[in-house]
């Protein structure tokens, strides 16, 4: 009965009608590395459609693909959803997460597709967005700095413990900024870039929004960050200046993924179809998501940050996404940059 429930609830929610009361309640173990308020709305929102319980847990991106990977022979997370894309591909390529195709595929952007392509349909994407950095105008007015216009510009004398990061190891966010430098001036520059801008930084954060809510109180002067995250700085009120960086920049494709060996399979499959539709997704207006949506039906605000005009790098999901590139970056930044001093 379970299973036949289950599947009438999947057929509700691929046809756009309310799944409530088409099963029986279930349970949910949610992984989610999006925002917080963000992570807690999709938990609570698909309880209420579908009367399944979810429990959700809420780290980012890197601490979420080493709990997962910890949690290798003793799976107990079921889905996880959000984060960059890059530790999604990583979990893909070590057999930690399990294929599926969803049959609201047809409603996907073509980004997102050829991510699920990429990863033989053991992640999908979910939303994207353009790394970039944001700054405190009044911080920047008081210490007489010039306006920051381009990644170059972070690491000028004047900005020396003034820019914040996360910590690749930790972040998504951050990885992608290592990867964009990397594929952006090659990798010997690339590191050259880190390790000059490395002693600008005034703290390495576990979070990869951190940085630019930390600008947005005053704590530091610029955070580097993916730009939806600083324009909703601006939107709630704080002093921040959104920067797409002259030089270009990488972006994320933020995605989902069903957890190999998962209790509630059945669950799982019925939240990652349910997270496709443009219903949920569109959800992310209401806590300041700005990201660009996968579902092409999904409503975008008009603060979201126009990919189209942004000089945007041709990002290699599959090389930087790979475990052992990921491993030799993370490493070497490790031994060639954090260890220096600042």
């Amino acid at each position: 009965m379970r299973k036949y429930t289950l599947a009438a609830s999947v057929l509700a929610l691929a046809t756009g009608l309310s799944a409530t009361g088409a099963m029986a309640a279930g349970k949910l173990n949610l992984y989610c590395s999006a925002q917080e308020d963000w992570c807690q709305l999709m938990a609570r929102s698909f309880e209420e459609k579908t009367g399944i319980d979810v429990d959700m847990t809420r780290k980012s991106s890197g601490e979420t693909f080493a709990q997962i990977k910890a949690e290798e022979v003793n799976p107990k997370g079921d889905v996880w959803w959000g984060g960059t894309g890059d530790p999604h591909l990583q979990a893909a390529e070590e057999d930690l997460t399990e294929p599926y195709v969803s049959p609201m595929r047809d409603q996907l952007h073509p980004w997102a597709i050829a991510q699920a392509t990429s990863a033989g349909d053991k992640t999908i994407g979910i939303y994207s967005g353009a790394l970039g950095f944001g700054y405190n105008t009044k911080l920047l007015a008081d210490n007489g700095l010039p306006a920051p216009a381009c990644w170059e510009d972070l690491t000028k004398p004047e900005f020396k413990g003034k820019v914040q990061m996360a910590n690749p190891n930790s972040s998504g966010t951050a990885y992608t900024t290592l990867a964009t430098m990397v594929q952006l001036f090659g990798e010997d520059n690339g590191f050259d870039y880190m390790k000059r801008l490395h002693a600008n930084i005034n703290q390495y954060t576990k979070s990869g929004s951190a940085p630019i809510k930390a600008a947005g109180q005053g704590e530091t002067t610029v955070g580097i960050v993916f730009m939806h995250d600083s324009v909703a700085q601006t939107v709630a009120g704080f002093p921040v200046v959104t920067v797409a960086p002259c030089e270009g920049t990488g972006y994320e494709i933020g995605s989902m993924s069903i957890i190999k060996g998962a209790r509630n399979m059945d669950e799982a499959k019925v939240f990652y179809d349910w997270a496709l539709s443009a219903e949920a997704q569109t959800l992310a207006l209401q806590v300041n998501a700005f990201q660009v949506m996968s579902n092409k039906g999904a409503t975008s605000s008009d603060l979201a940050p126009k990919m189209d005009q942004i000089k945007l790098i041709d990002y290699d999901f599959k090389l930087y996404g790979s475990s052992d590139e990921r491993k030799r970056l993370l490493s070497k930044w490790d031994n060639d940059v954090s260890t220096l001093p600042q």
